[in-house]
């Protein structure tokens, strides 16, 4: 319930200046509104690719956009974590009585990136076949996308907590990420999917939520949900870990 609270202080200093947050959660759909309209004009010149069409690859971006705004947007510290390790600007949330990495993850809404969240519904609502399946699978693959993405970010942000350095990896980790989750799965080679699905681990967050969509599997429903498990654990440990061999920044601030 205490992070609950501090969720709830972070969207209240998000909505603080409506014009600003209106204009930015605008901006972005726009900027997203540019990719669909490109995907768009794409598929409709050449036609199918591989197997996937435009609608399926606005479902792809549904999932993306849709997970990225929760992960990044609410949860606005995921990808700045690093960065506040190395400024020693988590020593406030140490003293807290609350889990710190909670504590991190909660206090920060990145107002930007809710444009991506405001978008992401409607283009599968526009894309999707509309059934009740459909709607359960989105749902489902975009929880395991989202806890996917955040379990990332915050395990090599983790690593500042034992090499030190200013906490890039995790900027440049979202980057590399949100490239590859940004095209279907099927056109990428055998090497390349490998990474994908272990160092940058991009077909969790959109390539196995997306071919769920087109043909339900059992068996890669239940490799998502064991991914986001492992990734959720994985960031946890690490960053206790972690903890354990910091050195306070004497920065006392509120992250």
């Amino acid at each position: 319930m205490r992070v609950a609270r501090v969720f709830r202080l972070a969207v209240a200093d998000a909505l603080a200046n409506r014009r600003s947050f209106y204009v930015q959660v605008i901006a972005m759909a726009i900027n997203d509104l540019t990719w669909v309209i490109f995907w768009l004009l794409f598929f409709n010149a050449v036609g199918n690719v591989r197997g996937w069409n435009g609608d399926d690859v606005l479902v792809l971006f549904s999932i993306l956009l849709t997970s990225a705004g929760i992960a990044l947007g609410l949860l606005g510290n995921s990808r700045k974590l690093g960065q506040l390790v190395a400024d020693g600007e988590i020593d406030a949330a140490l003293a807290l009585p609350l889990d710190p990495l909670a504590f991190l993850l909660a206090r920060r809404v990145d107002t930007a990136l809710l444009g991506d969240l405001a978008m992401g519904p409607l283009l599968f609502a526009y894309a999707s076949d509309h059934t009740p399946e459909s709607l359960a699978i989105y749902l489902g693959g975009v929880a395991c996308a989202s806890v996917v993405l955040v379990g990332f970010l915050v395990t090599i942000s983790s690593l500042t907590l034992f090499f030190g350095g200013r906490g890039e990896q995790a900027d440049l980790g979202f980057q590399a990420i949100l490239i590859m989750a940004s095209y279907p799965l099927d056109i990428f080679g055998g090497q390349v999917k490998l990474v994908l699905f272990t160092l940058i681990p991009a077909a969790f967050v959109t390539g196995l939520p997306s071919s769920l969509l087109r043909d339900f599997d059992p068996v890669t429903a239940l490799a998502l949900l064991a991914a986001a498990v492992a990734f959720a654990l994985l960031g946890v440990a690490l960053f206790r870990l972690g903890l354990r061999r910091y050195a306070s920044g004497a920065v006392w601030t509120q992250a």
